[in-house]
């Protein structure tokens, strides 16, 4: 328990650094997007896993669902906003099934309500649907973390809001990662890197367990 108030303590200096409100991703877009015009096969069925650096830093992600085109779109630091601006370049453009989102976790840390990241995840969305209207939507809880737990109260409000709102749509699952990376109410540190922010292979192997069903 103090090396959790130990890394909150520290992390609530050292972290603002991470993610920068009004950062600029067009660079990191451009990156992203070079990469994947050069393997992406748009014969085949796609499907996107985006959103802030717990997606961009799964390692191995494909390779996780050999029988599926995966991208992974990922961009580090980014709020829900960031992801609403460059969602052409980073889903759109790739005609997916299926879109997997992870955002609201730098959202809630910059003291971003629920509702406001809720409201731009319906845009989201929407814009998702008005260009294809059979796509599925999986939106990842937020996940629960070491230097974060502070906010705790508020991630659990926003993951209730989450949940309700996919409960109204047959096209939109919500994958709950925050209730498997506990142990008794408190959190699991054997599943975060040293910076108790960010996941490790063992938390990932729990995503992968949750999001799977999800894969079709």
């Amino acid at each position: 328990m103090k090396h959790i108030y130990l890394l909150i303590l520290f992390g609530a200096f050292v972290f603002p650094c991470k993610a920068q409100i009004g950062q600029d991703f067009n660079e990191e877009v451009a990156l992203i997007t070079q990469r994947y015009d050069s393997i992406w096969d748009e014969n085949k069925e796609t499907i996107v896993f985006t959103g802030s650096s717990s997606v961009r830093l799964w390692e191995g992600l494909e390779d996780r669902f050999p029988a599926q085109q995966i991208l992974n779109t990922g961009f580090g630091g980014s709020l829900t906003s960031d992801l609403l601006e460059h969602l052409h370049s980073l889903v759109l453009a790739y005609n997916p099934t299926t879109v997997i989102i992870y955002e609201g976790d730098n959202d809630i840390f910059y003291r971003r309500s629920p509702k406001r990241v809720l409201r731009i995840t319906r845009k989201i969305i929407k814009r998702i649907w008005q260009q294809y209207p059979e796509t599925r939507v999986v939106l990842i809880s937020a996940k629960p973390s070491i230097v974060r737990w502070h906010l705790s109260r508020r991630y659990k409000k926003l993951n209730r809001k989450l949940k309700e709102f996919a409960e109204q749509s047959p096209q939109i699952d919500f994958a709950n990662v925050w209730d498997v990376m506990l142990q008794n109410e408190t959190i699991d540190e054997s599943l975060f890197v040293e910076d108790g922010l960010h996941i490790n292979q063992k938390g990932y192997d729990l995503w992968y367990q949750v999001i799977k069903p999800f894969i079709k």
